[in-house]
């Protein structure tokens, strides 16, 4: 009968194959190959090894097993059959040598090897990756708000066409075909993209889908972990090989090398026919900082904005919100005119109605003052907004400054110096400012991914010399009328 050896016995010969291996490829290749290579267990015949990814058993089962398995009977004087197997890949085992067995038992009991733990739940198929990662594991998911679900969406004309693209999306079943692939939604903070790309991610596992949800933050962080780690490979093998890929915040990805990797990533997914679905605050043009060909790539799937919330749907969004407030804390009461009140004239976007309500709330609890209309005004009368501008776009604001001055979109947008460009330049920023929603930091980014420093500078500069001169003030007066128009 097969058994198990010693693991004095074992350790020995497995280091010393390592170190030649090592000796014989570099230090640099060892790395990347063969530091996630584990010895599992060991018997007369057979030697167990393991990898975490089918990739890097593929490729040492093609380049270098052989070469193993004659260095293993150099250095033992016994020739065993090598195998290779694929291991969990997010669970690494924890305080285990790379030299010792998983599994040793003693040639006196005979008792045979233990198999290998199932896998955990949040592996199985169908089931969204949200696991925190431990050690060099890495592609795991961002934690998912189990509130935003495509049931708790209150839907309106601005973002229906968002939300059936989505839902369509989640409820693919698996194996079939990916459907509006890549999904690209778009707006400004607050209207709902986070809500619908973690319900895709929550609905997509609920169809037997292998979901991953990632903020560009994670991806990034998940990325560099894994090259620090060694485990690179592992990290593009997992996300490469899932069924649905959820990315939000794209706009915050930056650094060539991950800008590489997602583009990588990106065009195996969709060559190898699985779903990718993407959020950010810009449509994919605009989105400056990334490679040329990833911009036309998400262009060509299907990019659906979120609109400003329309009056009726921020009244039923504060509707929906009250129910939730006033079933957490008894006796908060907010009477129908007041929610029509916020509805007419509170923010842009359905944060601030969550801070109306919660304003209220913290009124009402503090003062003990019951909810009126007179206490609502004053409660919330720095959120108040004058007036429900117009929307206009970057995009439109580069486009007429451009013409305007004679210069191209790329001059505005590059770190050009000369006078005939820098000045355009602050007056398309200034506009920026005064015509839209975007914070400094956003205007920046899409200004060739300047800093807000940068924005406020040339927004002060135009506010400064508007006030003296005459001509200038009639020149952007008229630049403001035809962003409005386009």
């Amino acid at each position: 009968m097969d058994c198990a050896s010693n693991p004095s016995a074992s350790a020995g010969p497995w280091d010393r194959v390592l170190q030649r291996l090592r000796e014989e490829i570099g230090e640099e290749k060892f790395t990347s190959w063969f530091a996630r290579m584990d010895l599992d267990a060991l018997t007369a015949d057979v030697v167990r090894l393991s990898v975490p990814t089918r990739f890097l058993k593929s490729w040492i089962q093609e380049n270098y097993l052989p070469r193993i398995t004659d260095i293993w009977a150099e250095e033992t004087g016994a020739r065993r059959r090598v195998d290779l197997a694929v291991r969990n890949a997010f669970a690494r085992p924890v305080a285990l040598k790379a030299s010792a067995p998983r599994e040793v038992v003693s040639e006196r009991t005979e008792r045979p090897v233990e198999s290998k733990p199932a896998p955990r739940a949040s592996e199985a198929r169908g089931e969204v990756r949200e696991m925190v990662p431990t050690g060099g594991d890495v592609a795991s998911g961002s934690p998912l708000d189990p509130r935003l679900t495509f049931e708790s969406f209150v839907v309106g004309k601005s973002n229906s066409l968002a939300f059936a693209a989505a839902r369509k999306v989640a409820e693919t079943p698996a194996g079939a075909a990916p459907v509006y692939n890549p999904l690209y939604l778009h707006a400004a903070v607050g209207l709902g993209k986070t809500h619908l790309l973690q319900a895709v991610a929550r609905a997509g596992a609920a169809h037997g889908r292998r979901t991953t949800y990632l903020t560009a933050e994670r991806f990034m962080y998940g990325f560099v972990s894994a090259l620090k780690s060694h485990s690179a490979i592992a990290f593009k093998d997992t996300l490469r090989t899932i069924d649905t890929l959820v990315i939000d915040d794209l706009q915050f990805l930056k650094g060539n090398n991950l800008q590489q990797e997602f583009c990588h990533t990106l065009n195996a997914l969709l060559d190898g026919g699985r779903q990718v679905v993407l959020a950010a605050d810009c449509l994919p043009g605009e989105l400056e900082h990334l490679d040329e060909r990833v911009r036309s790539r998400l262009a060509g799937g299907l990019v659906v904005e979120l609109a400003p919330l329309e009056e009726d749907l921020r009244l039923e969004i504060l509707k929906a919100r009250y129910q939730t407030l006033a079933e957490q804390h008894q006796g908060f009461a907010v009477p129908a005119p007041v929610l029509e009140f916020l509805a007419r004239s509170v923010g842009q976007s359905g944060r601030d109605l969550d801070g109306a309500l919660n304003k209220l709330l913290a009124f009402n609890q503090l003062t003990g003052e019951p909810v009126t209309l007179d206490m609502a005004e004053n409660a919330v009368k720095d959120l108040i907004r004058p007036t429900d501008p117009k929307r206009v776009r970057v995009d439109d604001i580069l486009r007429v400054v451009a013409k305007h001055y004679n210069v191209s979109r790329a001059d505005l947008l590059s770190q050009r110096r000369t006078a005939t460009v820098v000045k355009p330049r602050q007056i398309a920023m200034y506009l920026a400012k005064t015509l839209t929603l975007r914070s400094l930091p956003e205007i920046g980014r899409r200004f060739g991914g300047r800093d807000h420093t940068t924005v406020l500078h040339a927004v002060r500069k135009i506010d400064g010399l508007v006030a003296t001169d005459r001509a200038l003030a009639d020149e952007i007066e008229v630049l403001k009328r035809l962003a409005l128009e386009s």
